[in-house]
């Protein structure tokens, strides 16, 4: 009986269900597989299983193969169900996004822009290529490590929110060229799409009238987001493109204008921005009207995603590249360039130079100065604030050298001091790192948004933005307030100055920023500036820069099982090995940082080559975002910050720091953990010091040494103040700390 039984279910199988071929090639190119592995599974030939996905001439397959193949399909298609045509799909339900959201969709300005045509979803492509999948990364099982209680974040890859019609189909897509020779653009959500076009230009013309992609604008006068292209190898291949730069292209930073490819695009009408065809490449037509027609290339074969910021997402398949970049591109902004460019655009795009005014009597509106903006037209800094060879300066001497009295130095802290005989007794070496500091040096800050004004022996006005010419050597901290009529004395040789980067006590007048300068009178010590370039017109020009970076960054740590109202415990708990439940959002939190410090350090772009000299202008002085006197407040601010939490710190337990760069401070504690020198009663922290937690401010642990692990490398290289917050993550210390 059981051989009849085995053979009716034979019978049954060899007749099992399929679906119709276009559906069998969707999923399994949403879970990422080849025809080779697909045929190496079922045992058979690669041109079976081309000939079963075939719509054209479609080949049934039979026998156990048939039933191995149906079992195959089944499992992928609960994986990926399929979605209603031609719709997004990618939003998630209210229900399952976890808080804080992720905030509303976020695109760039400040470049040319376009209106996308609306085409009828039928109009795109073939109906049976325009069909939608979800991602393989998207697929995985999620963490176990998730703590409880913790709601499921929303699918990384889908944007928050409604989606505009007019971009439906996301921001941005990686495109790539499968087994079969098809040209496939990976979109958000999911996405993927049959691009027809066979050359460049038609892959522009395609993008624009078609392929239905960009972001809507920021703010009400900003412009909508370009589309983004992402070229893999196989897609610079296909359209004519070198996988990888000569060593010559590469120092140009792009193709030369005799390049095939850039020819075809002057034929076609299509012209580059000024810096050519490089790896972040923007393909334009002028303007028609109130119509601009512009498209976004990112070459990452050519170093478009810099490791340092984006690791190894450049090798990631084109699936999780779109996710990956997605994710960025919803949160933040579509990338413009580099983290640093983006998070200058970022700026402008929240903050746009013009808007349009009223209708005037005869019904026309113009272009006038936004308020709350930087304008259109740069403006000169300060000369204290003007780097070194600007031409404000070219009348110095060629080899003068200014000193602090000349030249307004705010940075990052890079101190370090010998351990006490005390501190000795100890057997750790603790590292807390402030997340994000920069970002939240940027909260609340009041800026200047136009030119300086120059006044001379000034009453300090801690309102106001401006450089302060001042002697600030007569405050001592040994004895400082910290609270309202409350003061403590504390151990001034342990403690930096935080009027300097290196913690040395001023000697005289000096120029500082006005969080510098408010932070003496502070401390309750008196000023009196003898000069001073204030600007008169200013404004919170960053608290919506700072709030969309935050906004990314805590979704993002979210959605890896690091949440923002996790106790002390938990949260080390959840912050221990977090990148390793999801690498690819792991570097989107990288590279969300990144476009903070990137972003700032644009304000004060330097020279980059190009044949400049001292005292000539240089390309990126003609922006109205270079503003060094914005860097140097938030840098002010930054190490302000970090100074008042110490000090609070030192005044209620009676420690020090070792060491502090930048924003990680090392303690010397009894135990391996943060929470053995922090301190916490009843689960809560002390007010105005040092608090764990995944918030803008708030610190997590960088890394534990042991004590004799501090003494032995400062006796190695003998440099008994070594910065050993520069080494405390992993303690690899190659060569003697020279400040670099």
């Amino acid at each position: 009986m059981s051989e009849l039984f085995d053979a009716v279910d034979a019978l049954v199988a060899s007749r099992s269900s399929l679906p119709p071929a276009e559906e069998r090639k969707r999923l399994r190119i949403a879970h990422g597989l080849t025809l080779d592995e697909v045929a190496g599974a079922l045992k058979v030939r690669r041109a079976t299983v081309s000939a079963w996905e075939s719509t054209k001439k479609p080949v049934e397959p039979r026998g156990p193969e048939r039933e191995a193949y149906a079992r195959l399909l089944g499992q992928l298609a609960e994986l990926y169900p399929a979605p209603v045509p031609a719709t997004f799909t990618g939003a998630p339900d209210p229900a399952e996004v976890e808080t804080p959201s992720a905030g509303p969709a976020s695109e760039p300005a400040g470049a040319p822009a376009h209106v996308t045509p609306q085409v009828p979803a039928s109009d795109l492509v073939d109906p049976a290529p325009a069909v939608a999948r979800r991602a393989a990364s998207n697929a995985r099982p999620t963490s176990t490590s998730r703590r409880p209680g913790t709601r499921r974040a929303a699918p990384a890859a889908t944007p928050a929110g409604d989606t505009d019609p007019r971009f439906e189909n996301g921001p941005l897509a990686v495109v790539d060229v499968d087994d079969d020779g098809q040209v496939l653009a990976y979109c958000t959500g999911g996405l993927v799409l049959e691009v027809p076009a066979k050359s460049l230009p038609s892959l522009v013309e395609w993008t624009l009238k078609e392929a239905r992609l960009g972001q809507p604008k920021l703010s009400g006068p900003g412009k909508d987001a370009d589309p983004l292209l992402v070229l893999t190898k196989a897609a610079l291949e296909r359209y004519g493109l070198p996988t990888m730069l000569t060593e010559e292209e590469r120092l140009a930073g792009r193709l030369p204008e005799g390049h095939r490819v850039v020819k075809q695009l002057a034929r076609a009408e299509w012209k580059l921005t000024k810096r050519g065809f490089g790896p972040w490449a923007r393909i334009y037509r002028p303007a028609q009207g109130s119509e601009r027609a512009c498209v976004q290339l990112c070459i990452p074969s050519w170093n478009a995603l810099d490791t340092r910021h984006w690791a190894t997402a450049g090798q990631l398949p084109p699936a999780e590249l779109a996710r990956l970049l997605g994710v960025y591109a919803v949160r933040v902004m579509t990338p413009r360039g580099s983290t640093a460019v983006t998070g200058l655009e970022l700026m402008t795009a929240l903050h746009p130079a013009t808007r349009a005014s009223e209708p005037d009597a005869d019904g026309k509106r113009h272009s006038e100065h936004n308020p709350g903006s930087l304008g259109k037209d740069p403006v000169d800094p300060a000369p204290c604030e003007a780097p070194d060879g600007h031409p404000l300066l070219k009348d110095l001497p060629r080899f003068h050298v200014r000193g602090p009295a000349e030249k307004l130095f705010e940075e990052a802290y890079d101190w370090a001091r010998p351990m006490t005989d005390g501190e000795c007794t100890l057997r750790h070496l603790v590292g807390i790192d402030v997340n994000m500091a920069f970002a939240a040096g940027a909260n609340g800050l009041n800026v200047g948004l136009g030119a300086p004004t120059h006044v001379t022996n000034p009453v300090f006005d801690p309102k106001l933005p401006g450089s302060w010419l001042v002697d600030l050597s007569h405050v001592d901290l040994s004895r400082v307030r910290v609270g309202k009529d409350k003061w403590a004395d504390l151990d001034a040789g342990l403690l930096p100055s935080p009027f300097t980067p290196k913690g040395e006590r001023p000697e005289g007048p000096a120029w500082y920023a006005t969080p510098t300068v408010a932070y003496a009178v502070e401390l309750g010590y008196e000023v009196r500036p003898v000069e001073a370039w204030v600007r008169r017109e200013n404004g919170r020009y960053l608290d919506g820069w700072y709030n969309r970076l935050r906004d990314a960054y805590l979704a993002t740590m979210a959605d890896l099982g690091v949440g923002a109202d996790l106790a002390p415990e938990d949260f080390l708990t959840a912050m221990d090995g977090y990148k390793d439940r999801d690498p690819e959002l792991a570097i989107v939190a990288t590279a969300i940082k990144a476009t903070v410090k990137g972003g700032l350090g644009k304000l004060r772009e330097r020279p980059r080559g190009e044949g400049w000299r001292p005292g000539e202008p240089w390309r990126a002085l003609s922006r109205p975002t270079w503003r060094p006197d914005i860097r140097a407040a938030v840098i002010s601010r930054t190490r302000i910050n970090l100074h008042r939490k110490i000090v609070k710190h030192a005044a209620f337990t009676g420690q020090y720091p070792i060491a502090i760069l930048s924003d990680c401070v090392v303690y010397a504690a009894g135990g391996p953990s943060p929470l053995d020198f922090l301190p916490y009663r009843d689960g809560k922290p002390l007010p105005g010091g040092f608090k764990l937690g995944i918030n803008p401010g708030l610190v997590k642990h960088e890394g534990t040494q042991d004590v004799l692990w501090g003494e032995e490398v400062r006796e190695r290289f003998n440099a008994p103040e070594l910065n050993l917050a520069r080494y405390i993550k992993d303690g690899t210390v190659t060569d003697v700390d020279n400040g670099e």
